[in-house]
């Protein structure tokens, strides 16, 4: 059975004047073990399709559903804690935290004591190939690669299969850019976790095990 699957999946963003399908019919499933990446312009109803797939939302009409689960029959705060990890373009660190306190932080919304969210930390940061010194930093004193690499690291740290990255490598240089695709990947074909990218990066898109294109909405 798939980690995650789509069916027939249709959102609309209403108004007080206008109704927009952003997300029409879409049908589609998720393995462990695989690296995804969805393309399509802007527009097409990428951001929103991984939004649902990250329990933001539930579908207008339609099912999404994680471990045989549908999110619109489950808690979506605890979906996030627990099912769905995210990883933004802009990384959304806490600037007043360090890097140990943001890569700990989910964990203790978990239940996890500190004590042994502190160890999980420092065995993180090590898997996004950076030193422990990094995590007394604060984010303002990382590069945006070392960002992205945190955010990553706070990820891992919810302990999900799914990893959802909304253009991860949109705000860094090709070296960093690399770095980080290369970690998604790993993560994806050597330690088994459903990786989902959205990009706007041909490149990247081409890498990965399966290609999905969005166009108004729809797979193409």
């Amino acid at each position: 059975m798939a980690l995650l699957e789509l069916k027939d999946v249709h959102y609309t963003y209403k108004t007080k004047y206008q109704s927009v399908e952003a997300v029409r019919g879409v049908t589609c499933s998720f393995d462990s073990g695989m690296l995804y990446a969805i393309m399509g312009s802007s527009g097409s109803g990428k951001s929103t399709l991984l939004s649902l797939m990250a329990g933001l939302d539930i579908p207008t009409s339609g099912e999404v559903i994680m471990d045989g689960v549908s999110t619109a029959d489950t808690d979506l705060e605890r979906y996030r804690r627990e099912k769905a990890a995210v990883i933004y373009q802009n990384f959304r660190l806490f600037p007043l935290l360090t890097v140990a306190e943001n890569i700990m932080y989910p964990q203790e919304l978990r239940g996890v004591k500190p004590r042994d969210a502190k160890r999980s930390a420092a065995e993180l940061i090590g898997r996004v190939q950076l030193p422990l010194s990094a995590l007394d930093r604060f984010p303002s004193m990382l590069s945006g690669g070392e960002q992205q690499r945190v955010a990553i690291a706070r990820a891992l740290g919810m302990n999900t299969k799914l990893l959802l990255a909304d253009e991860p490598t949109g705000n860094l240089d090709t070296a960093n850019g690399e770095t980080v695709f290369s970690l998604l990947a790993g993560l994806a074909r050597e330690e088994g976790y459903c990786v989902i990218i959205v990009t706007h990066d041909p490149a990247l898109g081409e890498r990965a095990d399966r290609l999905l294109r969005l166009c108004d909405g729809r797979l193409v």
